[in-house]
């Protein structure tokens, strides 16, 4: 028997439309094909606006239950009295104002995946109605006589540390335990800033207007992007690059258009010395990742096109598509995983 060739990291990104390829992002998603292959629980922790919606989507759609549905729910909506109506459902008249039977999310995701974001912002009570579903695959709609089997994964995510040291009067440890099976942890983009000229390139083409042309960065834009924190993360990126296409003119973006905080610490000293160096290189590294970007995208991912197009032999462009790790298939028209 022949033994599965398991994807690379550029495969995972092609299948779960993942965007990245520094080490300190690779390291955190390079086991995404053995946990999508499990059954068992996964929690992905990070700050805000890292992407573990994006990650939980991938476990899902990587594995074998990509076919039946995806439910997430953000736990810091919840009413504590009402979480076990929202995961189990109830019966008609199992209270006042249950005039008829409701479905809850784990029937909703039923044979799929549910996703708990901000899953330690559940109370005490929410949690153990949790540990039950994970322990015994069973749980009871409110105001049912019977039990009903739960057929589903849960991927949970926290931006909170959840290990018991930590926050053992806030959240159960065997809760933890129970949902800790698989751990991913997502690195802040301040820690993965080469990935920052490819995001900024991938949102340019997600959010660019159909019916004009992508604009581009300024040497000094692509600067700004580069020196900045990003206290939000990847979600603060995309909104400055989604402001940025509506606020540039003549399709150039310049620094005023991203809108960014403005103090020193915020750009990082864009001036200081040894900067500007620094700064020039990336940005032609911004261009060229972004050029390249744009012939792939026009010509569907045929690279003996696009060479032609740009002037090249299919040789040189080859080494330039694999210096920026861009990888033809992702360009293709046939159907993503997400």
């Amino acid at each position: 028997m022949s033994t599965p060739v398991q994807p690379d990291i550029a495969d995972v990104n092609r299948l779960a439309n993942l965007v990245g390829t520094s080490p300190a992002f690779t390291e955190a998603i390079a086991q995404l094909p053995a946990i999508a292959r499990s059954e068992a629980a996964v929690l992905i922790s990070g700050e805000t606006g890292t992407g573990k919606e994006l990650i939980a989507r991938a476990v899902h759609y990587l594995g074998q239950r990509s076919m039946f549905p995806f439910v997430a729910v953000s736990c810091a909506c919840l009413q504590p009295t009402l979480i076990e109506d929202e995961l189990f459902g109830h019966e008609r008249g199992a209270f006042t104002d249950a005039r008829s039977r409701r479905t809850g999310l784990l029937a909703h995701a039923e044979r799929g995946t549910l996703f708990l974001d901000e899953v330690d912002a559940l109370s005490l009570g929410a949690q153990a109605a949790l540990l039950r579903v994970l322990q015994e695959k069973r749980y009871r709609a409110v105001g049912a006589n019977t039990e009903q089997h739960a057929d589903v994964r849960i991927v949970a995510a926290t931006n909170a540390r959840l290990d018991p040291e930590t926050q053992a009067t806030t959240f159960r440890s065997d809760l933890y335990y129970r949902l800790s099976v698989f751990g991913v942890e997502l690195p802040p983009l301040r820690e993965r800033r080469e990935d920052i000229p490819l995001l900024a390139e991938h949102f340019l083409r997600k959010h660019a207007p159909s019916d004009a042309p992508i604009p581009s960065l300024s040497v000094r834009a692509s600067a700004a992007l580069l020196a900045y924190n990003w206290p939000g993360n990847v979600r603060e990126l995309e909104n400055a690059v989604t402001r940025s296409i509506h606020y540039c003119k003549n399709g150039v973006i310049d620094v005023e258009d991203l809108c960014l905080p403005s103090s020193r610490g915020a750009l990082g000293g864009i001036a200081s010395p040894g900067v500007f160096k620094a700064a020039k290189r990336e940005a032609i590294e911004v261009f060229e990742r972004g050029y390249l970007y744009r012939l792939m995208a026009e010509y569907n991912g045929n690279v003996s096109r696009a060479a032609h197009a740009a002037g090249k032999e299919r040789r040189d462009f080859g080494r330039l598509l694999k210096k920026y790790h861009i990888v033809p298939d992702r360009f293709s028209t046939a159907k993503k995983f997400a």
